[in-house]
């Protein structure tokens, strides 16, 4: 099942094949920020604002496939296979 980023309910980014993918490109976009729970526990990666990333199906022309490879050759990230 393919995976985008939201905001409430709006789809806001194209549809990508894991999860991981679309954690890659909101890191390259600086919507990830490290948060400290406490002061004994090391920082964690959250998604900024009301952003999450929840599965989705793509749409009917949408290639999840060929957005991961766009977006690799776009922003220079190396996807893991």
């Amino acid at each position: 099942m393919p995976y985008a980023l939201f905001c409430n309910d709006a789809k806001l980014s194209n549809a990508y094949p894991t999860e991981g993918d679309v954690w890659r490109l909101a890191r390259q976009s600086g919507l990830v920020v490290d948060v400290m729970i406490n002061a004994r526990s090391t920082a964690h990666l959250q998604l900024d604002n009301d952003y999450e990333i929840r599965p989705c199906a793509a749409e009917p022309e949408e290639d999840p496939w060929q957005n991961r490879a766009e977006a690799e050759q776009e922003f220079n990230i190396p996807f893991a296979s």
